[in-house]
């Protein structure tokens, strides 16, 4: 496991090569696309991604781009928004394509064998698939029949023309368990990641740090790219989808991804800009290519709302709740009709969750419901602005009993573990996903804190049953992955 001085060291290092790439600007990239390459192979430099895993489907996320690798010779466009405050943004001159961390796209053809055998002898096979620009050269396989409770293995193949020989990607995930089988198993959860807070140039501690873990599956809980923080700012498309190319080509990015199963959230920041809703826009880029982009990036069940539940095993449910496409504007005065949810969204909540036979019950949401947060934020559940909502939805799970009903949240980049004074309901915020981009903080208030700390790092959830007693266990980890926070409780079931 990696230790403080390697990560100071690294940062060293980071800084230095940072400031020598943003020389760079100034003249023309090293890095300079070579026609004949593109040509001849399809790549993926992004790797892979499988979400929205059930006992027997998956979604296989597959990107062909023209060189095998991410550019890491570009121009880099450095800081963030707080860095330029009382001078002009930078603007970006060059083609997308020479920024650092771009990875462009190239059309080709795209098939997955798949198995339950590492060798991915007797695999099943997909069809060929064309990609193009018109998807960003995104293709998303369902995969169907899969054995529950079961680690499979996979192979992207790639190629420009059928016939040529491909480029090959491997990876592996892990199917849900069905709703009889006992829970024995641990997942992962994560949220805030900004791409100059990063903290090594491979990418975010917490992905070695969470891989070390062997997690049956992970949670990425939105803001996972800034459009509007992190330079350049996605003023249009292009930029928008640079900031996923830069982001998820990081090698430790690429590394976890392909080898967890994943369930994908937004928020404010990988829609458009802060505390944003529809019909927001920001320079050309508009909310609803927002929303489109993330619904490409997201390894998703296509065709389906951006809510959602799943069961794994006896002992878990787990819920997905979106709180950007259906809300009403953050400067309408509060009350019954001012919401987050939407209508809809919030009468499957409580439907589900209701008939939800499952021990344990777990709502993963991109932004709080118990807090505290900040005083001047409104833009969330525990904010004055969306109070009506909030105490509608606290109120309701306590008459519904919450004793088995917890909630981790992303947004804040602070941990903590609360409990709501009138309701009694457990929350759990995850924290930023390095040290570099915590802080915020309120500060710690003991009429709602278990736990509080101004750092960064993930959550760890894991489900035990011996015999009859069920357990689950919450830990906050810092990003090297040490347990800085553990809470746990049982049930007789």
């Amino acid at each position: 496991m990696n230790k403080e001085p390697d990560m100071k060291a690294s940062r060293r290092s980071f800084v230095k090569q940072s400031a020598s790439l943003a020389l760079v600007s100034a003249t023309f990239p090293a890095w300079i696309p070579q026609p004949e390459k593109v040509k001849s192979a399809a790549y993926q430099a992004m790797g892979t991604r499988v979400g929205d895993v059930t006992p027997t489907t998956a979604i296989l996320w597959t990107r062909l781009t023209a060189f095998e690798k991410r550019n890491t010779d570009g121009v880099v466009i450095p800081g963030r928004a707080q860095d330029y405050k009382g001078k002009s943004l930078p603007e970006v001159t060059v083609p997308v394509d020479q920024l650092e961390g771009a990875c462009p796209g190239t059309s080709g053809w795209v098939r997955v064998r798949y198995g339950t055998n590492e060798t991915l002898k007797r695999a099943q096979t997909t069809d060929w698939v064309r990609v193009s620009e018109e998807t960003d050269c995104i293709h998303q396989f369902p995969l169907k029949g899969l054995k529950p409770a079961t680690q499979y293995y996979f192979e992207s193949e790639s190629v420009v023309q059928k016939g040529d020989e491909p480029t090959r990607f491997r990876g592996r995930f892990e199917t849900a368990p069905t709703e009889n089988a006992p829970g024995n198993f641990r997942f992962c959860v994560m949220t805030c990641q900004g791409y100059p807070d990063r903290g090594h140039p491979d990418g975010h501690w917490i992905y070695p740090s969470m891989l070390a873990l062997r997690p049956q599956f992970a949670c990425l809980t939105g803001d996972l790219v800034y459009y509007d923080n992190d330079m350049p700012r996605a003023m249009n498309q292009r930029l928008a989808r640079y900031h996923w190319e830069r982001m998820f080509s990081l090698p430790r990015l690429v590394e976890f991804n392909r080898n967890v199963g994943t369930y994908w959230l937004k928020d404010d920041h990988d829609t458009l800009d802060n505390d944003s809703g529809p019909g927001a826009r920001m320079g050309e880029l508009r909310f609803v290519e927002g929303q489109q982009i993330f619904q490409q990036q997201a390894p998703l069940i296509s065709n389906t709302t951006s809510y959602r539940t799943f069961r794994w095993g006896q002992d878990l449910q787990i819920w997905f709740t979106d709180g950007r496409d259906f809300r009403s504007p953050n400067n309408l005065p509060d009350g019954p009709d001012k919401t987050i949810w939407g209508a809809e969204q919030k009468a499957w909540f409580k439907k589900t969750v209701k008939e939800s036979t499952a021990t344990w019950k777990v709502l993963v949401s991109p932004t709080p419901l118990v807090g505290p947060d900040r005083v001047q934020k409104n833009d969330n559940h525990v904010n004055a602005g969306f109070r009506h909502e909030g105490d509608e939805i606290r109120n309701w799970l306590k008459e519904n009993g919450n004793d088995n009903f917890f909630v981790i949240c992303g947004d804040r980049h602070w941990q903590y573990h609360s409990v709501h004074p009138e309701t009694g309901l457990h929350e759990f915020s995850i924290g930023a996903a390095s040290d570099e981009h915590a802080g915020g903080t309120p500060g710690e208030n003991k009429k709602y804190h278990r736990f509080h700390l101004e750092k960064g790092g993930f959550m760890s959830v894991e489900l035990k049953r011996e015999d009859r007693k069920s357990t689950i266990m919450f830990h906050h980890h810092d990003v090297f992955g040490k347990v800085v926070y553990q809470w746990k409780t049982e049930r007789v079931v």
